[in-house]
């Protein structure tokens, strides 16, 4: 009888992790790697939640909180909800926990049983199915297509939805592609789930604030109130105020669904950090103006990245509306040799060898559950992404 729990042969550890682990190696050993591979804004934590964090700390607030978190930062997220996104929850209705991620493993493992079914869009963050396979229960892939911008069509959406279907996880702005939908096209798909009353929404907003060109941000509970009573609308601080480190999420959703979270979070990590839920309350009080700085960066960073990937030969890079990704296809490069005589037979062999040959650590398509392509984050400077745009290039003009 071996020592690991036969559940855990179902998943895999995170390939973006293994990727950033990897280019941190190959940096440590002297190679001159350019980081894509991380969705982490390169902007410093703003000096207003840091200073919190330390008058925290110098009040004493380093004991044990509430186990799902502080009422005031609990108040905080329930105006913010009520604020820019026009849902009322109430502090019954609102769990914090250590990350997104957290909130997210929380929900699921507390509400799925063996035999039911997550839908998933592919491409899809990497961690939703292996969560949903760690609950026991099967994720059903669908497919959004590059030619509909990587966006779900609602009779996909509606043909995959079966009596054993639990939740539908939704993504936008997405990870990894940075496809943002409209208004009208989650107008689409809430219809289709508005038919069907077994079906949970999760909708992952962690890249709200980063949208660009205008684009008008919203989310399902808000587009069609009637789903809001099963519906988790889940965020976090880590991307929009850069507190990737900090490990604060949150999310709103019925009291029986927040209650249930919090009990299985009583039974695993207790409280967030304490330091951490008064940073992220000033995050969320404090000065909002920065934000806009940020967006405009990354949006310029967004446009260089498209820019130059579209000029190497076999690369087709969409234009996504968010987040700080994109997802170019490399299927123009698929089935072609480098100079080292190294055979590109997918997007895996793709990203690795765009590794060991140019310096470049980007996380390939299939780890997002969608082929031929690769994920870039520009969540970097522009120098950097400029150079490492300029070998991506150079690699791919090489290939025969």
């Amino acid at each position: 009888m071996g020592l690991v729990a036969r559940t855990l042969a179902r998943v895999k550890p995170s390939p973006t992790m293994a990727i950033t682990n990897k280019a941190r190696e190959m940096k440590a050993a002297g190679f001159d790697v350019i980081g894509l591979g991380a969705g982490e804004p390169d902007f410093d934590t703003p000096d207003n939640i840091k200073q919190a964090a330390v008058e925290a700390i110098k009040r004493g607030e380093t004991k044990y909180t509430a186990v799902d978190g502080i009422p005031e930062l609990k108040l905080a997220i329930a105006e913010k909800f009520q604020r820019e996104n026009g849902l009322a929850y109430k502090p019954t209705e609102i769990t914090v926990g250590s990350g997104g991620k957290q909130v997210l493993y929380n929900a699921l493992l507390a509400t799925l049983d063996p035999g039911d079914e997550v839908i998933i869009p592919s491409p899809y963050w990497v961690s939703y199915p292996d969560i949903v396979l760690l609950a026991g229960a099967e994720p059903i892939i669908v497919e959004a297509k590059l030619e509909d911008g990587f966006k779900l069509k609602p009779e996909v959406l509606d043909a995959a939805i079966t009596a054993r279907a639990k939740w539908f996880i939704f993504n936008s702005p997405s990870n990894p592609t940075g496809a943002a939908y409209t208004r009208e096209e989650i107008k689409a798909l809430t219809d289709v789930l508005l038919k069907h009353e077994h079906v949970w929404v999760l909708s992952d907003d962690i890249y709200e604030h980063l949208v660009y060109d205008g684009f008008a941000f919203t989310t399902p509970a808000s587009v069609e109130p009637k789903l809001k009573e099963r519906t988790l609308t889940l965020n976090g601080v880590s991307k929009a105020y850069s507190m990737t480190g900090w490990r604060i999420g949150y999310a709103g959703g019925p009291a029986p669904l927040i209650k249930a979270i919090a009990t299985l979070q009583s039974q695993s990590t207790s409280n967030p950090c304490s330091i951490s839920q008064w940073a992220a309350l000033e995050a969320l009080k404090g000065p909002q103006a920065f934000l806009k700085d940020w967006v405009k960066s990354f949006q310029e960073r967004r446009d260089l990245v498209v820019s130059m990937l579209n000029q190497a030969t076999g690369i087709e890079c969409p234009t996504p509306e968010g987040a700080f990704y994109v997802y170019p296809s490399c299927a123009g490069c698929i089935g072609k040799t480098t100079r080292e005589g190294v055979k590109i037979d997918s997007d895996e062999k793709f990203a690795t060898t765009l590794l060991q040959e140019e310096g470049v650590a980007v996380v390939h398509g299939a780890a997002f559950g969608l082929s031929p392509f690769f994920r870039i984050s520009y969540a970097t400077g522009s120098d950097a992404l400029e150079e490492a745009c300029r070998r991506i290039q150079h690699f791919c003009g090489n290939l025969s």
